[in-house]
């Protein structure tokens, strides 16, 4: 992505030589930076080096076509695979405008294009994408000042009150606290086990992508930055799985060794209690019928079933995803899971409407 001086970067792919240097001309004379291909195969290969902030693709092209190019791209790291994703496609292909939603294209512009259009749509779509770095960074931000500075018994005390199992490790990845709802979770002895300096998956499995995401939060956490990994740990008598997650808390250069520098967040699938509609709605920005499907994705329900509860079709429950993974900051529905945990269903709910 820019840095804070750059101006956007767009990326645009068009097989027709004439329409995509107009474009670009029209882009760099409105302040963009322009990047451009002329087929869904050389625009992946660009995409192994750059980071576009907005990509501008026709759908119909020769070879690897738009929704080639979209579906590879939402399945790339997390940096290119949330890029906003503009279609332009022809006034006679209309059904090619749903296909495109369905695959999780962000909006699309019709030929012949209109420049005032294209301009205002691209702006816009940059407008939200900052909006919601900005309210993700915010979330993180208090969650990182909450819990960095935790010390005392009275800080264990309302840890321990906290729904959700909680535990801090340092930079070096050692156990420093776990309050008493995630020792609970390994008494179970279904999905964790908690050491004097460490916690293990009992799954085998799933022991080395969950070492993995500990490595990259803290990692991060050393270089000052924000991460965010959500973790699925099966169990391994078959009761669910734990969902988990790893948030960094960056290490600042006055921090004691034992400064927590990784918070995890533990909840198992029949104790996780629903978060008010309400709350979700107030937290994330949502609509009422987006927060009945975060709120029922949270409490373990699958796609399928959450389309059955609310009696719509699959596919628009699919449209609610993208627009909750937006909202939300995140890509991947484990991450949605463990961050609408770790946020309103922190505290237990028990009496509250």
């Amino acid at each position: 992505m820019t840095t804070c001086t750059d101006p956007p970067l767009i990326f645009v792919i068009e097989d027709e030589d004439a329409l995509r240097r107009d474009i670009v001309e029209e882009l760099q004379d409105a302040g963009y930076r322009a990047m451009e291909a002329a087929n869904g195969e050389a625009a992946l290969e660009f995409l192994t080096g750059a980071k576009p902030d907005l990509v501008l693709c026709d759908i119909s092209m020769p070879g690897l076509d738009g929704y080639g190019v979209l579906e590879t791209l939402r399945e790339m790291p997390p940096e290119l695979a949330t890029t906003p994703f503009v279609f332009l496609t022809a006034l006679s292909e209309p059904h090619k405008v749903v296909e495109g939603k369905l695959l999780g294209a962000d909006d699309y512009l019709v030929k012949p294009v209109d420049y005032d259009l294209m301009l205002a749509t691209i702006a816009a779509r940059l407008r939200q994408v900052e909006r919601i770095r900005e309210h993700h960074h915010d979330e993180l931000s208090a969650l990182r000042c909450a819990l960095a500075g935790l010390s005392g018994k009275g800080a264990e005390q309302a840890l321990n009150l906290v729904a959700l199992g909680v535990v801090l490790l340092d930079g070096s990845g050692r156990l420093l606290y776990a309050n008493s709802a995630a020792y609970d979770l390994a008494a179970a002895a279904d999905w964790i086990r908690i050491q004097s300096k460490s916690v293990i998956p009992l799954d085998q499995g799933s022991g080395r992508a969950f070492r993995r995401a500990l490595s990259e939060t803290l990692e991060a956490a050393k270089a000052g930055d924000d991460k965010v990994v959500g973790i699925q740990l099966p169990s391994v008598t078959g009761e669910g799985a734990l969902s988990s997650l790893a948030c960094a808390l960056p290490v600042q250069e006055d921090d004691p060794p034992d400064a927590p520098a990784l918070a995890l967040f533990l909840a198992a699938p029949d104790r996780r209690s629903r978060a008010p509609e309400t709350l979700l709605m107030d937290l994330f920005g949502l609509t009422p019928t987006e927060a009945r499907v975060a709120g029922a994705l949270a409490n373990g329900a699958r796609t399928v079933d959450v389309a059955e509860e609310l009696d719509v079709s699959q596919t628009t429950i699919a449209f609610h995803m993208r627009n909750l993974f937006q909202k939300t900051g995140t890509n991947r529905q484990a991450d949605l899971v463990a961050l609408i945990l770790a946020g309103p269903m922190m505290i237990k709910y028990e009496g509250l409407t």
